[in-house]
């Protein structure tokens, strides 16, 4: 497992770094305004995304040790294709950046059918085209972005959707083709049982990823109603550096997640999971304190002047930061185990103090009001998974404390080639 961790740790730095780099360009090309019309539309996208990942996401990891990998796919293609219309369609309804419709759909299904593919290989344990294709998803977008800007010389936001629908149209036939090609059509068929099982599941942990998304994401629709598109802009860019820096500890809850599904042996994924929570803990602290050390000016310089205050969101987010990269550990494991009621109640309750709270902070306070929100929500929902692990376990104090061997092996896992 430890080069395994090492290796995606790798990818996913790649990732923090491609993905700073795209934020950095993007703020810079089209301004605040232009930001939160980025952020808004993929959050569109990503709402669309958990009703196709019911099909397309962790029930694919869940089942493909379990059903034929021809049977899951049958459903997890055709239910992508039919949700990645149908929803942004619904959308359009509520005239949200409606303009933007077939970007959204574009991005929608390929996103949703490549997620298929890439969810079949950590279901399968092959954590190495995870990483790859994770990788390839930045690198390939940025790449895009640069042909139709400088090469077709297209200036418009659309680029950014344009370039990303491509992308994602690409990775999903690589992909497709190395999937393909270890099945056999005589075992293409349809099942009930594969598809009641594979519904159960997925729309099970679906709400609550749903629910806890709109904790992430509830204040960027706030604060256009509030302070206009500008806001959202200059607020997705400490949001943008929450998930950035997620991405690593996102990686070794991936691995636990795989190794939690093929287990035999719940004490087995217990102490794995106490292991990733320290990992996890001690990585964040050396990535926010990198953060929150930078002075403000920096942030200007590199953003522009209309993200001065960038430094404080960044300082207001990251007690919520912390919160979440740590529970994710835990929630992976839950979900590993189909212990999904916890996820839905922590979700729920962090999804209750956003709308109350955004309510009365955020048209007082406004970006701060919203960082506070956020931050509230995070640490609550975090609290209660965190106490319902604590509960189910064999409980010792120095199972988390960090300790020098702590430390070494974290040492290890990064020099280790």
């Amino acid at each position: 497992m430890q080069l395994t961790v090492v290796k995606t740790f790798i990818s996913r730095f790649l990732i923090l770094i491609l993905s700073f780099g795209l934020v950095i360009f993007s703020t810079n090309m089209w301004g605040s305004e232009g930001k939160g019309t980025i952020s808004i539309v993929i959050a569109n996208a990503a709402i669309v995304s958990f009703f196709s990942s019911i099909f397309a996401g962790s029930s694919t990891s869940y089942f493909a040790s379990k059903f034929k990998t021809e049977q899951i796919l049958v459903y997890s293609y055709i239910w992508s294709v039919c949700m990645g219309i149908l929803i942004p369609v619904i959308f359009s309804f509520a005239d949200i950046q409606a303009k933007y419709l077939m970007y959204l759909i574009g991005i929608s299904v390929f996103s949703a059918l490549l997620s298929v593919n890439v969810n079949l290989f950590i279901g399968k344990q092959n954590i190495r085209l995870f990483n790859v294709y994770t990788i390839l998803q930045q690198l390939v977008h940025i790449l895009f972005i640069v042909f139709f800007i400088y090469i077709l010389e297209q200036k418009d936001v659309s680029v950014y959707f344009g370039a990303q629908i491509c992308c994602l149209a690409l990775l999903f036939l690589t992909s497709f083709f190395q999937v393909i090609r270890e099945c056999k059509i005589s075992d293409l068929s349809l099942s009930k049982q594969v598809f009641k099982s594979m519904f159960e599941y997925g729309w099970k942990t679906q709400l609550s990823a749903f629910i806890q998304f709109l904790n992430y994401r509830l204040s960027f629709y706030f604060l256009e109603h509030f302070e206009g598109i500008g806001s959202v802009g200059i607020f997705s860019i400490g949001i943008t550096f929450s998930e950035a820096i997620w991405t690593i500890t996102r990686s070794i809850a991936v691995i636990l997640y795989s190794d939690v599904v093929n287990s035999k042996s719940s004490e087995e994924s217990i102490l794995k999971t106490k292991s990733s929570l320290k990992l996890s803990f001690i990585l964040m602290l050396i990535f926010l304190l990198g953060i929150i050390i930078i002075p403000g000016s920096v942030y200007e310089m590199i953003f522009g002047r209309a993200f001065r205050g960038t430094k404080e969101i960044m300082l207001l987010l990251s007690p919520g930061i912390l919160a979440i990269a740590i529970s994710d550990m835990i929630g992976y494991y839950f979900s590993g185990i189909k212990e999904l009621r916890i996820l839905n109640v922590k979700s729920i309750v962090g999804l209750v103090i956003t709308l109350v709270f955004s309510f009365l902070l955020i048209p007082k306070y406004g970006i701060f009001g919203a960082c506070i929100v956020t931050t509230l929500s995070y640490s609550v929902s975090a609290l209660l998974l965190f106490l319902k692990f604590y509960r189910s376990t064999e409980f010792r104090i120095q199972d988390y404390l960090i300790t020098k061997e702590d430390i070494r092996l974290v040492k290890e896992k990064l020099i280790k080639k």
